[in-house]
């Protein structure tokens, strides 16, 4: 009876208990994500209103659906590059471009159904600095030209930067007063004065305020009013391909950002989200948005630690931004069309600087250089190549390095040996048998990047008046099938060196690897023993045997962990 009612007592899905809490919460990051959806919606290419939907849609449904409960959702910076690159290569068709964000978004609810938020989350820091701070930069270039009052005449990174010249040589100069105004609001609008107004909704107001007083900056323009029209997804055959890479980019995008979010949010709240549902709720956001011409999203960390600290704590606070966020485009769209370009690319520059990770480069060349050099050739394939291939690239190479360096510990332990992890009968032993008994103390899981070295390296420590070795594998949990094949190399250059190899401490994993790889053709079964002591005093007691009971000649005992 017990343990029906404890199963009766578990957490409600609406948690009310903080209600007062995730009402101000929701308000306040609504309020922060207004000017920020505008600005993305008109930076990817789709319009502003498009932003304000991607707000509404991904931010209410990845809440109802997620695994973070404070986190807050909607367009990011990193989403909005990767989409205003779709968006180019698409040539502007509504029917492939938000085929791809339905797509994203049932790749993300794959993700989540087999359990993959794990993995995402396993990819090192230095490649995640390194494309956030790409990312930063691009959003920056993207919008210098705008602050003075021109527009990049092609998309994409290259182009933009090519167009600044041009755009500082004939400035607008009301649209360059408005960005500077708006630069200067953002960047140093008092922290006590954002609990009320936040710095980029107060540049929104006043610099939309002097654009109408002062005629002549580029401005929005009319802006769609009334719930957005439904979109069928569709692509061709010869389009699938394309549609099915930016799907899998911003899928993967996506689920990166709003991990790393929800680890932000665990920290501030000292609570743990679920990975896996946080991917489904922010797969079903995508997917729904997509359908609606809406731009996609990801958890946003500044919306989310703006709801954090003014109170918000469950699902209820993300939903409460999204509905905010509709009540606005469904009352107050209209006004929106007298909003400078220059405010919102003085917002966005803002938020470049923010993803900048300027704190890890201001102290990264006191840490591991290759970490360093990684981060900056993440950074410059995220601006001039690709964000994908960076991420890619960065992963790979950053594996590489971990399995090399781990190699070399590895074999360097091996070289260098180390006597004192025998015992003292253990030591009594090996200086009976002298230099014609080797012990190898594996002294835990092999690296295939070690293993590779294994057995050249045993034949430089085994010389030929060895006669026994001894392979320790008491501190081996499991092998892969290139650690395998390494203890088949020693145990078959053993076996024609007429050398006797005793093997102990295998247990059932190791023993069936070997087994079922053939890789014990070499080790023979009357030489394996459960403990080490049993092994050595074997090998011991066969070389003294063959000496005729009398010990080797002198020479130093040799043991060699791995």
């Amino acid at each position: 009876m017990a343990t029906n009612d404890a199963s009766m007592k578990r957490t409600p899905y609406f948690d009310l208990s903080n209600l007062r809490g995730d009402m101000f919460g929701g308000l306040t990051a609504g309020v922060v994500a207004l000017p920020l959806a505008l600005a993305f919606g008109e930076a990817s290419g789709a319009g502003p209103i498009a932003g304000l939907w991607g707000a509404i849609f991904v931010g209410f449904f990845a809440a109802l659906f997620g695994g973070t409960g404070s986190q807050v959702s909607g367009p990011t910076g990193p989403m909005v590059v990767v989409f205003a690159g779709v968006f180019a290569s698409l040539s502007g068709s509504p029917a492939l471009i938000f085929a791809a964000v339905v797509l994203a978004g049932l790749i993300q609810i794959l993700f989540g159904v087999f359990r993959l938020g794990q993995y995402i989350r396993l990819v090192p820091y230095p490649v995640i600095s390194g494309f956030m701070s790409g990312i930063g930069c691009i959003i920056i270039a993207l919008q210098l030209s705008r602050l003075f009052g021109h527009e990049p005449g092609e998309s994409g990174t290259i182009p933009a930067l090519a167009a600044i010249p041009e755009a500082v040589m004939n400035p607008n100069w009301i649209a360059l007063g408005i960005g500077v105004l708006t630069l200067g609001i953002v960047f140093t609008w008092p922290k006590n004065w954002g609990r009320w107004v936040p710095g980029p909704l107060a540049a929104l107001i006043i610099g939309t305020l002097i654009g109408v007083a002062f005629k002549g900056a580029p401005i929005l323009g009319d802006i769609p009013t009334g719930f957005p029209s439904f979109i069928m997804p569709a692509f061709t055959q010869a389009s699938f391909l394309i549609v099915l890479e930016a799907a899998f980019i911003l899928a993967v995008l996506g689920a990166i950002d709003s991990l790393l979010t929800s680890l932000v949010a665990d920290n501030m709240t000292r609570t743990r989200h679920n990975s896996d549902k946080e991917l489904i709720g922010q797969g079903i956001g995508n997917a729904v948005a997509g359908f609606f011409g809406a731009i996609p999203g990801a958890g946003a960390t500044m919306r989310t630690v703006v709801n954090i600290r003014t109170g918000g704590s469950t699902r209820l606070s993300g939903m409460i931004h999204a509905l905010l966020l509709f009540a606005v485009v469904i009352s107050l769209a209209p006004l929106a069309a007298q909003i400078p370009h220059a405010v919102l690319a003085g917002i966005l520059v803002k938020v470049g600087y923010d993803i900048l990770d300027i704190s890890y480069l201001k102290r990264a060349h006191k840490g591991p250089r290759w970490d360093l050099a990684l981060m900056a050739l993440v950074l410059g394939l995220t601006v001039f190549v690709d964000l994908i291939t960076a991420v890619a690239v960065g992963v790979v190479l950053a594996a590489l390095a971990f399995v090399k360096k781990m190699a070399d510990d590895q074999l360097a332990h091996f070289r260098a040996g180390d006597p004192s992890l025998a015992t003292e009968e253990e030591r009594a032993l090996l200086e009976k048998g002298k230099n014609k008994v080797i012990l190898f103390d594996f002294g835990g899981p092999l690296s295939f990047g070690a293993a590779a070295d294994l057995g050249h390296h045993v034949r430089e420590r085994v010389k030929e008046h060895a006669s026994a070795i001894v392979l320790d594998f008491s501190r081996v949990p499991f092998l892969d099938v290139s650690a395998a094949r390494a203890v088949e190399t020693i145990a078959c250059d053993a076996r024609q060196a007429n050398k006797t190899v005793y093997v102990t401490g295998i247990n059932d994993k190791v023993r069936e690897v070997l087994a079922g790889l053939n890789a014990d053709h070499c080790l023979p079964a009357d030489t394996a023993y459960a403990t080490r002591i049993e092994a050595l005093r074997a090998a011991v007691a066969e070389v003294t045997s063959h000496e005729g009971g009398e010990g080797a000649p002198d020479g130093a005992p040799t043991a060699a962990p791995a």
